[in-house]
């Protein structure tokens, strides 16, 4: 009774500090995007420079002096008062934050979309690979640290090991470059982009499922090649300093 009592407390402190964690990250995130340049309002004026400079006929009042399209001081002082950016930090942050409460996110300066909408469009994809990248690390590194704790300072705990930490040495983008060129440009084992094909909506269950699959190979690959190293050294270490335990000892003597 005392037990699930404590537990329940544990839990609940730990939930507490959600809130306290998320208003510090956000807000040195907040302040950082204020500070750093290439914010929303210098990437709206870049985009409107190299739109100006490709459109003949233009004057030459409407170029800045590097040729590019400029916006006017006007356009500037309404995209600071829309972003924020023209009052305090901790003003415009808790605006931002009663936005994110109401779930008003605003719209995407990059896609020109209403963010939420970005979200829910890619969110089925990211649980996909979440839990597949999950299933998938724990479903081979429990197992081969299980052979490797057994089989310890052999030859396979020697190969083995030193093929997880390659994969986890090589960061995850050069993996994905690396799996592109050679699995899919190069022998055309594997599409080069898209979660499914353009005839997905025409293919049988069957061959909607391989279609998934197919394009699913390389992401997955890119994703758990990092984990493996930490997952599989975790189960192996574990696993021998139970074997190595006294009451282990003395089970395997009787």
């Amino acid at each position: 009774m005392l037990f699930g009592l404590s537990m329940t407390g544990y839990f609940f402190r730990r939930f507490l500090l959600i809130i306290p964690t998320f208003i510090g990250v956000t807000i040195l995130v907040f302040t950082l995007t204020r500070l750093v340049p290439g914010g929303p309002i210098e990437r709206m004026m870049s985009e409107a420079a190299m739109a100006g400079s490709n459109q003949p006929g233009q004057q030459a009042s409407e170029y800045d002096g590097r040729g590019g399209a400029v916006l006017s001081d006007d356009q500037i002082a309404e995209l600071k008062a829309y972003y924020g950016f023209d009052k305090p930090v901790l003003v415009s942050y808790f605006e931002w934050l009663g936005k994110v409460v109401r779930l008003d996110l605003g719209t995407s300066t990059r896609y020109t979309e209403p963010v939420w909408d970005i979200i829910k469009d890619r969110f089925p994809i990211s649980i996909f690979y979440g839990v597949a990248t999950l299933i998938l690390t724990y479903g081979i590194c429990i197992p081969l640290g299980i052979v490797k704790a057994i089989k310890h300072r052999t030859v396979f705990d020697n190969v083995s090991s030193a093929i997880v930490f390659f994969g986890y040495a090589i960061p995850a983008y050069v993996v994905a470059i690396a799996a592109l060129s050679l699995f899919a440009a190069h022998l055309e084992w594997f599409p080069l982009g898209g979660f499914v094909s353009d005839d997905f909506e025409e293919l049988s269950i069957g061959e909607k499922i391989f279609d998934i699959v197919e394009h699913a190979v390389l992401p997955l690959v890119a994703y758990v090649a990092g984990s493996f190293a930490v997952m599989t050294l975790l189960m192996k270490n574990s696993l021998m300093d139970n074997l190595a335990a006294e009451y282990v000892r003395t089970a395997i003597a009787k």
